[in-house]
């Protein structure tokens, strides 16, 4: 789960809530006053790409949507919910059952846990993973930061270039360091159900850098 380059590459789709990401991320550009291409150059994404989400046409992963965040200067949960909360102290986010934020994408349902809360310090994801999916090579792709990730139902193999896959059953974990090429898969009897937990601080940094670069006080990120 990005450059932030991670997840399987994107397919075209018209779904529900890819329509819904899509208008977030257009008010979003729009309330900031930036053009396709400001964005672009910020989140290292391209014109097309962007367009294309706000459009609809384009399902994105959890890599595209973290390039969106840097480029729009915005927290990776704002692109789930545009109406995002900032408190100073004694930040609290509930979540009831089946309430989160839910983005699909080829390979996976996302849910969004504390979608409510902006700025966190890393990204709660209760995620679905479609059965029968199989993995390229071109699939398994790297980003800063860290994740957890806990089984709760069914078999899911972490694919990573360093190690053979990892097969984690009902109740197991794993941690792991992003910056490594990964991808996530299920299994082919049925769906799998895992908390998939993203450390995402490098986009906060990286938000700050363009906000500073923007100002003439900082070179931007390489």
């Amino acid at each position: 789960m990005a450059s932030p380059k991670s997840l399987p590459s994107e397919t075209p789709s018209r779904g529900a809530a890819t329509s819904s990401i899509g208008n977030v991320v257009r008010a979003l550009r729009t309330q900031a006053g930036l053009t396709l291409r400001e964005v672009a150059e910020r989140g290292d994404l391209s014109t097309s790409t962007i367009s294309k989400v706000e459009s609809g046409q384009l399902s994105p992963g959890y890599d595209t949507l973290l390039s969106l965040s840097i480029g729009l200067g915005v927290d990776v949960a704002e692109l789930f919910r545009p109406n995002v909360r900032n408190s100073s102290t004694g930040r609290r986010g509930i979540t009831r059952k089946g309430t989160g934020a839910k983005l699909e994408t080829p390979r996976y349902i996302y849910e969004a846990l504390a979608a409510d809360v902006s700025n966190k310090e890393f990204l709660p994801l209760l995620t679905v993973i479609k059965p029968g999916a199989k993995v390229q090579s071109s699939d398994l792709t790297a980003h800063e930061g860290e994740e957890f990730i806990y089984v709760i139902k069914g078999e899911a193999t972490l694919h990573t270039e360093l190690y053979e896959p990892l097969v984690l059953a009902s109740g197991d974990s794993v941690y792991f360091d992003s910056r490594s090429r990964h991808v996530l898969t299920g299994s082919d009897e049925g769906e799998t159900l895992v908390l998939w937990v993203c450390s995402h601080r490098d986009a906060l940094r990286l938000v700050k850098e363009h906000s500073l670069d923007s100002q003439g006080a900082a070179p931007p990120p390489g």
